[in-house]
């Protein structure tokens, strides 16, 4: 999609100034926050755009076009970390910034910008940043979804939303993914890549290891893919489906990226891997119980969205982190055998086969 039109006459085309993007830190929201990266491309394409990042997101930025580099810092979420603020603020003033869009809406989030002096810092109003964000955006409530809410600072204040977004990307080197397979003795018979974790218990589909075992019984091979979280799921769907089912969880997320860029297709529950998956382009299936896909799946669109569709529940869906009412039916109607027939369709549609 191309926006330009929207901003004609409306830039300077001499500014050069580089452009830093503070984004939301946790995984998927983090992929989201290419999108963000992509309006400005396009509304500033002679400015650099650079990121924010914690150490467990940077390997990210390695795959995403349009960014110039990552600032890795680690700042605590749970306290304010003073001398942290002041060593990122400093590393920020010499990199001699022209904006700043504050994507998160807390206090925190501002702090650094506003310290290096960065003349513009852009946000929504939020949690009394008066002094830290110097160009106030209103209306985040009115919103629809988090992509609208972040994607607009990008946006002149007071354009009107596109009908569509650009979409996450995340590309690859095939090179990159041939010699990761290699490093992991991995063979070329097709994969499918499992993200069973999630930010809370209840986004978490619950028959994985029964759909390993009906994947291997077709020939294919299974990669469970996470962080060090999910090393216990992944040792019980090993289990079940056998030799052919390997454990790829581990902390590095570079590991996770490279894994759902080889695979043939992506199953995962509404997490990181299932926005990462999709911004890389493998076909993806979100299983979605207590979330909205409408909210929170990826803008790139899904192979398949899976939900059970058995009965009509009406605590669905509620957004919680943990099931409180009819004992996680969201997630327990889902079949394995369902989940599978649809994986199959998706490979066929997407010219895998399996190699028995």
């Amino acid at each position: 999609m191309n926006i330009d039109s929207q901003f004609s006459g409306l830039e300077d085309p001499a500014d050069t100034r580089p452009i830093l993007i503070i984004p939301y830190m946790w995984i998927g929201d983090f992929v989201r926050g290419h999108t963000v990266v992509r309006v400005l491309n396009e509304r500033w394409p002679n400015r650099p755009v650079d990121l924010l990042t914690t150490p467990l997101c940077a390997p990210l930025v390695d795959y995403m076009p349009g960014v110039r580099q990552g600032i890795t810092w680690d700042l605590p979420r749970s306290r304010l970390a003073v001398n942290r603020q002041f060593g990122l603020a400093k590393l920020l003033r010499e990199r001699n910034y022209g904006t700043a869009l504050v994507l998160p809406r807390t206090w925190k989030a501002a702090i650094a910008p506003a310290l290096a002096g960065i003349p513009e810092r852009v946000g929504f109003v939020g949690e009394a940043r008066f002094g830290l964000i110097n160009r106030w955006r209103w209306g985040e409530k009115r919103l629809p979804r988090f992509i609208d809410k972040n994607a607009s600072l990008a946006q002149p204040d007071g354009a009107p939303l596109p009908p569509e977004w650009p979409v996450p990307q995340l590309r690859v080197p095939p090179g990159e993914v041939a010699r990761w397979r290699q490093a992991n003795g991995l063979t070329g018979v097709t994969a499918v890549a499992l993200g069973p974790g999630s930010v809370g218990a209840s986004k978490r589909w619950t028959y994985y290891p029964e759909a390993a075992r009906q994947f291997v019984e077709k020939g294919l091979e299974v990669w469970v893919v996470g962080g060090p979280g999910e090393k216990a799921m992944a040792q019980e769907i090993v289990a079940a489906g056998g030799p052919r089912v390997r454990d790829l969880t581990g902390n590095d997320l570079r590991n996770g990226v490279l894994a759902m860029a080889a695979a043939g297709v992506a199953i995962s529950n509404d997490s990181g891997l299932m926005h990462i998956a999709a911004a890389l382009g493998t076909p993806t299936m979100g299983i979605f119980g207590p979330t909205s896909p409408y909210l929170w799946a990826p803008l790139n669109g899904l192979a398949a969205t899976v939900v059970q569709d058995k009965s009509i529940l009406s605590c669905q869906p509620c957004q919680s982190t943990i099931c409180r009412m009819n004992d996680h039916r969201c997630m327990r109607d889902i079949a394995a055998s369902d989940v599978v027939a649809i994986a199959q369709r998706v490979l066929s549609e997407s010219g895998a086969r399996a190699t028995t």
